[in-house]
């Protein structure tokens, strides 16, 4: 297929904002592809040429990009940076300067989304001596043939900086709607913006094997060639598999311990909420042994204690366990905050040395694989019920989460006043006989803390400081995110951070973070990648027709960096709404 018959349709996506249209866009372009495509094109369509839980990185800088546009089309690298700094978009710099390149070669050839999608690939796997100018070499062969709209969509993919605004939702109806549309009686009406389907209750059977076959893959793209090759037996053989990590079940919150029980029913399953970090431990058919973390970032490296811990611990030939690392104190063996193991994630060396000095204990609550079966869709507490059996319990090292089954309101306050004690963040609630749900928040489970509730905001732009501030980035703006993965500015946070590194979360430590990530640069303002995520305390939210979520906060203040979170896993819109109506009622 022609990157042609793509990128019209990324141009279709961009022009409209309408999720139902969106839809109907993407599956009416998966009627017309091969399976063998498939899988390529819905992976482009989420603007990546990797799974999201592999960890190879195309690794370019807009420098590298800079280089790349210059070779592509003769150009020099002072001009197209200076056209950078107009437009502030590398991707829409591309468009513009292709339309006036040099280069005799121009248009040699027609790409292919094949061509694309490996050129692209082949970027993460160079290494050594000459990187950068091979790195380069591919990016301008891909350069040297697009056309002005194809080259923008190419470098925006690149610089990971694609988004179109379609959700998991959408990806899912649109194959729904593309490979049993017709079973079903679909008809999207673009003037109402609504969707008519005769079959509601097999439409649900279809909309439910897609949404099972991703929960298990992590990939609408083995989805998608499973549906279009074969069809509803196809995406019932998808299964769950040991070393392939999936995203975590998330909780919703609540206010107070009766609105934890009216959302999760009585009895309730009420556990330590933990101060950690999540990790997902995989154990293969092999007997390898794989830790991630809940933004599917392979850590096992970094935690070879852990390993050990699960290798020891945990009973079966193959499983996946989900489970909470908190560090603690060697002394007084009380848990500590999570900023206190928080750089061992990152760590590539000295990891000995660093594990010893921060040591974790890992707690299991949940388990979703054992021995080949796949347990999403079993009851809470009959998952609890096995990591009973198969997990031997070693203090400071491995055990399972601290438990508590009752209806009973008193119980819970004096379990959450031992929670709290022991140095934790709260209490978590779970319905009984609740399936696992992979990424959702669903209400089957809940967490309950009594502090002010804090939101989880990304850094989308910042401002250079001035006077002895000047070689830091001082302002940040900060936003939520939309059901689609749009990003909405919710005001500018700096208070909180420190001029020196020894007394905390600092401006340089910020700015160290960010510089790599700036997109562009006007004046002072500094554009950057929606990719870090931090914490944000305010006394009030307000609403606000200067920022994109119509919503400002007022006095905020940064609280620390959520290393264990990607942008995705921003607090939503609709959670930011619920908090201002609740402090309405006050």
């Amino acid at each position: 297929m022609e990157y042609s018959k793509l990128v019209e349709v990324y141009e279709q996506l961009n022009k409209t904002t309408k999720r139902l249209e969106k839809t109907s866009i993407i599956s009416e372009f998966l009627k017309e592809i091969s399976a063998d495509e498939t899988e390529h094109v819905m992976l482009l369509l989420e603007g990546r040429v990797f799974p999201s839980y592999d960890a190879r990185d195309i690794g370019i800088a807009a420098r590298t990009m800079l280089k790349a546009l210059s070779a592509a089309t003769g150009i020099s690298g002072d001009k197209i940076e200076n056209e950078w700094k107009r437009q502030g978009d590398l991707g829409l710099v591309a468009e513009i300067i292709v339309k006036t390149k040099k280069q005799s070669t121009l248009h040699s050839a027609k790409l292919s989304v094949k061509k694309v999608f490996e050129n692209i690939r082949k970027l993460a796997e160079l290494e050594g001596e000459g990187t950068v100018e091979r790195k380069v070499q591919l990016i301008a062969e891909l350069l040297t043939s697009a056309k002005p709209a194809e080259s923008k969509y190419i470098v925006k993919t690149i610089l990971g900086e694609m988004r179109i605004g379609v959700g998991e939702g959408a990806m899912r109806d649109a194959i729904v709607w593309a490979f049993f549309g017709d079973k079903i009686g679909i008809k999207y009406v673009k003037e109402g913006n609504d969707v008519q389907i005769e079959d509601r209750e097999t439409y649900a059977k279809y909309a439910d094997a897609v949404q099972s076959a991703y929960d298990v893959t992590n990939e609408f793209a083995l989805a998608a060639k499973a549906a279009k090759s074969r069809g509803l037996d196809g995406l019932g053989n998808i299964e769950m598999k040991a070393g392939i990590p999936i995203k975590v079940m998330l909780s919703l919150k609540v206010d107070t311990i009766e609105d934890g029980f009216e959302t999760v029913g009585k009895p309730a399953a009420v556990e330590f909420k933990y101060d950690g970090f999540r990790i997902q431990a995989h154990k293969d058919e092999k007997g390898n042994i794989k830790l991630f973390t809940r933004r599917l970032e392979n850590v096992t490296n970094q935690f070879p204690d852990v390993v050990e811990f699960i290798r020891n611990n945990v009973r079966g030939k193959s499983f996946i366990i989900d489970s909470e690392a908190v560090g603690y104190d060697r002394k007084t063996g009380k848990y500590l905050p999570f900023q206190s193991i928080s750089q061992r994630i990152k760590r590539k060396y000295d990891i000995e040395k660093i594990a010893a000095d921060f040591p974790v204990e890992v707690n299991v609550f949940d388990v979703i694989y054992h021995d080949g079966k796949t347990l999403i869709n079993e009851e809470f507490q009959s998952r609890r019920k096995l990591l009973e059996k198969i997990i031997r319990q070693e203090r400071k090292k491995i055990v399972i989460s601290k438990f508590l089954k009752t209806s009973d309101k008193k119980h819970v306050e004096d379990f959450f006043k031992e929670a709290f004690e022991a140095g934790n963040e709260g209490l978590m609630f779970k319905a009984l006989n609740a399936p696992y749900k992979p990424g959702a928040r669903v209400g089957h489970m809940v967490k309950f803390k009594t502090m002010m509730e804090t939101l989880d905001l990304v850094i989308t732009g910042a401002e250079w400081g001035e006077g002895k501030r000047s070689k830091w980035l001082s302002s940040y703006q900060i936003a939520c995110i939309d059901e689609d993965g749009n990003f909405l500015e919710i005001g500018r946070a700096s208070t909180g951070l420190k001029e020196k590194e020894k007394e905390g979360l600092s401006f340089m430590e910020l700015t160290k973070l960010l510089k790599p990530l700036i997109i562009s640069e006007k004046g002072k303002e500094a554009k950057v990648k929606p990719k870090l995520v931090i914490e944000v305390g305010y006394e009030e939210i307000q609403k606000s027709p200067t920022y994109t979520s119509g919503f400002a906060l007022r006095f905020p203040r940064i609280i620390k960096i959520r290393e264990d979170k990607g942008p995705d896993e921003a607090s939503p819109i609709d959670y930011v709404k619920k908090l201002y109506a609740g402090q309405k009622k006050i």
